[in-house]
């Protein structure tokens, strides 16, 4: 039986019958158009959340945190100096799988202010690898620099919404030159970092549409706290608020400024000059665990083999957000295969139809000479003709679901159609279409010739 020609008498008995076969290919539509639906939105929603991950530091981000020491280490854990700038000078030296490293000591509820204009949040002592570990852009003026570490100046970088709560009658613009006080100390603003927002809170930015209240500090002395630790306050919750009220400044300048003295009722405890945070970036994520190890054995070194820290990884997190997207296109896809299975039985029961409609045909076939594996193809090639077309017509349909659900929800994550979502989705509506038709070819090749010429 040649193909084409089978596949151009299907396209005939489908003409025929052109109602009866697109109410068949109906199920079809819908489940491919369904499931390359859902495919693209998981994607769209995949992508969004990997966007966030990546502004936020991305997987290559790595904090260095303070642990308990083991049992074993409990009488002599003293010797460990700790978290300090050492630390992060070793790694800066001597760790050549690190791309970037920073010390960071911060003022938790510092009082930021601008003449009249006060917040409180927090500030961040750092070196200028800050700014690429913590995925900032500088829009205006320029970072920290290592030259503002070696001099400790009183120089800082702060983010748009610190921009809009010190300067509200122009949250715009770019207020470099002029000085803040932090905690009373004047401080020169030397850059200012972009504004950072979520992918649907930019479409809804870009349609004009009214965003909800976003959670905003109080602009009174005392009123919330925020910054790189966040805040507090009504509204709906934004997760680059923390990120667009960062304030930073050199490290060497926290310590002068606000950490040379530590007193506990009348008396000076000495400088703290012990950090609140080390994070460093690896410069190649395939030799992640390898970084690790090198980084390892320098801070045992400055820790005088005393296991007093741990890694932060956001591997983990990671792995969620991969998981959370394989979950729910498991599920969605799911939901559309059963629109295809259902889909499937149409055609099979349709295809029967067709079949009792044509016995005298394949009985006068089987009369002058075709064989059964002649008409189980036929019928075969007819049922897999429409899984083809209502694969094509489901791939068109999906493009108006899509569009449709864009209308309803424009600020959402926008979908994504990728290249094998539309193979699956369509390799799915032929396998479908090959599968339903195998019962009513078997059962048509087994037709007796004779008794098929006598029927009707």
């Amino acid at each position: 039986m040649n193909l084409w020609l089978g596949f151009l008498i299907g396209l005939k008995e489908i003409w025929a019958h052109k109602f009866r076969s697109f109410l068949t290919m109906s199920g079809v539509i819908l489940g491919v158009a369904s499931l390359l639906s859902m495919f693209s939105l998981t994607a769209g929603m995949a992508k969004g959340m990997r966007e966030y991950m990546q502004q936020v530091g991305g997987i290559e981000r790595v904090g260095i945190n303070t642990q308990e020491v083991p049992a074993e280490e409990e009488g002599y854990w003293e010797i460990s100096p700790g978290r300090t700038v050492a630390d992060a000078e070793i790694i800066a030296r001597s760790a050549p799988l690190v791309s970037h490293v920073t010390p960071v000591s911060q003022i938790n509820n510092a009082a930021i202010q601008r003449t009249n204009q006060t917040f409180r949040g927090e500030v961040a002592g750092c070196w200028p690898d800050f700014i690429p570990i913590n995925k900032h852009t500088v829009a205006a003026g320029r970072g920290l620099s290592d030259l503002d570490v070696e001099r400790g100046l009183r120089v800082c970088v702060i983010g748009r919404l610190a921009v809009q709560k010190l300067w509200p009658e122009r949250p715009k613009d770019d207020p470099i030159g002029e000085t803040i006080r932090i905690n009373d100390r004047p401080f020169k603003v030397v850059g200012v970092f972009e504004y950072y927002e979520r992918e649907e809170d930019k479409r809804r930015r870009e349609l004009g549409a009214k965003a909800p209240p976003v959670n905003r500090l109080s602009s009174r002395p005392g009123g919330g706290g925020g910054g790189i630790g966040g805040g507090r306050g009504g509204g709906r919750f934004s997760p680059f608020e923390r990120k667009n009220l960062t304030v930073i400044i050199p490290i060497s300048t926290m310590f002068w400024e606000f950490k040379s003295a530590n007193m506990v009722g009348k008396e000076d405890q000495g400088p703290q000059l012990k950090l609140d945070a080390l994070t460093f970036q690896v410069a190649d994520t395939n030799r992640f665990e390898e970084t690790l190890e090198q980084v390892h054995s320098l801070i045992e070194t400055t820790h005088r083999g005393i296991h007093d820290f741990t890694f932060d990884t956001r591997q983990e997190w990671f792995d969620a957000i991969e998981q959370n997207v394989r979950n729910t296109r498991m599920s969605g896809g799911l939901i559309a295969g059963i629109s295809l299975l259902v889909g499937g039985i149409g055609i099979t029961n349709i295809m029967l139809a067709s079949i009792t409609e044509r016995i005298r045909e394949i009985g006068v076939r089987r009369a002058v000479g075709a064989k059964g594996r002649d008409i189980f193809v036929q019928i075969v090639v007819e049922s897999a003709v429409i899984g083809v077309i209502g694969g094509l017509l489901g791939l068109v349909a999906s493009t108006g679901i899509m569009q449709i659900l864009i209308a309803i929800s424009p600020e959402a994550n926008a979908p994504v159609v990728e290249l094998d979502s539309v193979l699956i989705s369509f390799g799915f509506a032929v396998v479908i279409g090959v599968f339903s038709g195998i019962y009513p070819a078997w059962k048509a090749s087994r037709l007796d010739p004779i008794e098929a010429l006598r029927y009707g």
